[in-house]
């Protein structure tokens, strides 16, 4: 294998394959990226068994051919090379060696047999949709900031991807939640989604197809079967096994009957309970919102830091509530709040409370409040 390619082009490529390579494998393999060159371009392929990606990217081949090179090792001297440089490539097949040449620099990297690279398959995959890039990355980022890290609940450890409707109007909703928060966004359901199952993408999957549409503006093509996700973007595609268990009903968390409903300037809120959850305790870091007609306090206490409190001018009608909750999750539903209001729809200071973004009703989280 022999080819010539800009510096560029191999490190964003590199950089979306390699970051599924674990750090510690006990498959030697498995920390190896597949590089294969043919007809002009290089296909670049790395998996951790539970998600495979593969990228094309253009160069000069001169000598067809295929290797495995250590994934992060590769990344590093591609990234350290100087911007604009070609970097000629060189395998043979008696040697178990990759020759990387860049102007002055040449490194040698051990090299494991391209056979031994283990190969995904992604069998049928029955259903199959578009969604923009814009599209995918507002349903990932409004959601995965709630997904569960708790391992023993493996079910809530993603993205539940599901067909339904919204008053009578067919639409695709992602759902995350770890118990004590939850986020909901829909859009109205892609041509080909109507019969897909409802599936849940893993953390991992999640995260890595972020970074794949990080830049994009292209169609992202989605095929799904009940145990496989396949998503192709431009010359890369991702495919994934998905986390075999049963998303619990949410509907039930969503309360239906709160009555009290908060308006707050987004911005001067999230600063407010920024600024005060300084002093609460870090383990707990608790916020108490005291809240009547017109006016808004929020307050903070810990027995080793003193006291913090603010006040802000808001929309309220109903009669006085105190009520508490996680900064950190408060902050964290206020940055996936594009609009300036925000809207806190309550009942009392023990059940769990709705925020919407005021302009728009794609998106709804819920929050469990917090004793104060």
């Amino acid at each position: 294998m022999k080819l010539t390619i800009e510096r560029a082009a191999l490190l964003r490529a590199l950089a979306h394959v390699q970051s599924v390579v674990e750090r510690r494998n006990t498959i030697p393999i498995l920390s190896n990226v597949m590089i294969r060159a043919e007809k002009g371009r290089l296909a670049l392929s790395a998996t951790d068994m539970d998600i495979e990606i593969v990228e094309l990217v253009e160069a000069q081949v001169a000598r067809e051919g295929a290797t495995t090179a250590p994934a992060h090792t590769l990344y590093d001297i591609v990234r350290k090379l100087r911007e604009g440089a070609q970097i000629e490539i060189e395998a043979s097949g008696e040697r178990n060696a990759m020759v990387l040449r860049s102007g002055r620099s040449t490194f040698t990297l051990a090299c494991l047999p391209p056979e031994d690279y283990p190969l995904m398959a992604s069998g049928e995959l029955p259903h199959n949709f578009s969604l923009s890039a814009t599209e995918l990355r507002t349903l990932i980022d409004r959601t995965r900031f709630a997904i569960s890290t708790e391992e023993t609940r493996y079910y809530l450890n993603g993205i539940y991807l599901h067909a339904t409707k919204a008053d009578e109007v067919p639409v695709i909703r992602a759902v995350a939640t770890d118990g004590h928060r939850l986020a909901r966004m829909e859009m109205v359901l892609p041509e080909g989604a109507a019969g897909m199952p409802g599936v849940i993408i893993p953390r991992k999957t999640v995260l890595e197809l972020r970074k794949l549409v990080e830049e994009s503006e292209e169609e992202v093509q989605i095929g799904l079967s009940e145990t496989k996700i396949r998503v192709a973007i431009g010359e890369a595609a991702l495919t994934s096994k998905l986390i075999d268990g049963t998303f619990p009903d949410y509907d039930r968390v969503i309360p239906s009957n709160n009555d009290k409903i908060l308006e707050v300037d987004c911005k001067s809120f999230a600063e407010a309970v920024d600024r005060v959850s300084t002093i609460s305790t870090e383990k707990s870091r608790a916020v108490k919102l005291a809240i009547e007609s017109g006016s808004l306090v929020v307050s903070a206490t810990s027995p080793e830091n003193g006291t913090a409190v603010e006040e802000l001018e808001v929309r309220y009608l109903a009669s006085p509530l105190e009520i508490g909750f996680n900064s950190r999750y408060l902050l964290d539903i206020a940055e996936q709040i594009d609009g300036e209001g925000a809207q806190f729809v309550m009942s009392d200071a023990g059940s769990p409370t709705i925020v919407r973004d005021s302009a728009d009703a794609s998106a709804l989280f819920v929050l469990m409040p917090m004793r104060v």
